[in-house]
């Protein structure tokens, strides 16, 4: 039995659009204050959750149609390659590299080598996080 839940669908669409620019800001943050991949991807996995509890599974895998147990492969092939690439350089092990840029829009900003080690670190915590609540949602 389908249920007509329109103002948790409505607050749901407002909602997520918050926990998801809050996800993006704690994830570049990261770097500086507390934050990054691990927090910024259950922020992610909880938007995805609120989503299910307000629609269905189905209507979210129609919305959402991504393969989480393929997510973690590609995030633990990146987090493992950044974490590598200090043996191939022939420095200590998680080194990271880091530069300065000008940037058009940010200006004299600097990028890190340990944002892709925290891409993988996002993309395997929201693929592992989503796998196990969608495989009890679809426990029946």
């Amino acid at each position: 039995m389908k249920t007509n839940d329109v103002m948790l669908q409505t607050a749901t669409k407002v909602v997520i659009f918050i926990i998801l620019l809050f996800a993006v800001h704690i994830f570049f943050t990261g770097h500086y204050t507390p934050g990054g991949g691990f927090v910024g991807g259950l922020l992610t996995a909880s938007a995805i959750v609120l989503l299910m509890l307000a629609f269905d599974l189905d209507t979210v895998k129609k919305i959402l149609p991504l393969n989480y147990v393929a997510m973690v492969a590609v995030g633990l092939l990146i987090a493992l390659g950044t974490a590598g690439a200090s043996i191939v350089f022939d420095v200590p092990f998680f080194t990271h590299a880091y530069d300065y840029f000008d940037l058009p829009l940010f200006g004299k900003t600097s990028l890190h080598s340990a944002a892709l080690f925290d891409l993988g670190v996002y993309l395997v915590v929201v693929g592992v996080t989503m796998t196990i609540i969608q495989t009890i949602g679809e426990d029946e």
